[in-house]
């Protein structure tokens, strides 16, 4: 296994990606021929399970585009199984303490370095060198969504084998009593304290398309994993500008 999104994001990098929700392979095969650099699968908040998300996966044409998957929970099984699937990195939410971040890097690596059950499957059907590489290779980024992961930003980024860290930012402003307003100054001011303490700690910044910015701010910023929409939007943006040029929006 090589994974060259994680080389180009602990080289300090920049790489633009898209979260996926809809249930669809030829969405999915043809969103992975224009580019961009990755794709998260989310099984979070959106109606995949983890059999669909396999299924997306073998719809994507072999262009570049590396898939991760968003699990439901920080949890062993859930991370086991989007890694057998194919997932080249898991972005685990809910992470607000040291303990919890050693515990997603845990689910990901093998024994004795952690707890990942060995039955790879999908993973490793045409790789060799997967049982030997992934450990190194696969994808650990932490979602920070709440004011004490904020408060706890250092001591999870201490974390070896943590490579991302990752604004959740509805979550983050539900948590600063700012429900919906990412741009509120007190959740602007969280995100800042993020994307520093990542700097400080050489783990890559990443944020979900503005979250009350501009993803153009967010580039010039310096952010190096950013989320620049999600197909559902992308459907209804192209939709919306067809009305708008008939009248009709």
């Amino acid at each position: 296994m090589r994974n060259e999104l994680k080389r180009r994001l602990k080289a300090g990098g920049q790489a633009y990606g898209v979260w996926m929700t809809i249930e669809s392979p030829m969405v999915t095969e043809l969103l992975s021929t224009l580019g961009f650099d990755y794709f998260v699968f989310d099984t979070e908040h959106s109606p995949l399970d983890i059999y669909q998300a396999q299924t997306l996966m073998q719809a994507m044409r072999d262009a570049g585009t590396t898939p991760l998957v968003r699990v439901w929970w920080n949890d062993l099984v859930a991370i086991k199984r989007a890694l057998d699937i194919g997932a080249y990195g898991v972005v685990v939410p809910w992470v607000n303490n040291r303990e919890q971040a050693e515990m997603a890097v845990k689910a990901c690596r093998y024994a004795p370095e952690g707890l990942r059950g060995c039955g790879p499957r999908r993973a490793a059907l045409f790789d060799p060198d997967y049982l030997r590489t992934a450990d190194e290779e696969i994808l650990v980024i932490a979602q920070i969504e709440t004011r004490e992961a904020v408060e706890n930003i250092e001591e999870i980024l201490s974390v070896d084998g943590i490579d991302v860290s990752y604004i959740g930012p509805a979550d983050l402003s539900a948590s600063y009593g700012h429900l919906g307003d990412m741009s509120h100054p007190e959740v602007q001011e969280a995100i800042d304290r993020v994307f520093d303490a990542s700097r400080a700690a050489g783990v890559a910044a990443g944020i979900h398309m503005g979250s009350g910015k501009t993803i153009m701010d967010r580039v010039r910023k310096g952010y190096n994993f950013i989320t620049v929409g999600n197909d559902l939007n992308f459907v209804k943006a192209g939709a919306m500008e067809v009305l708008r040029q008939l009248g009709r929006a």
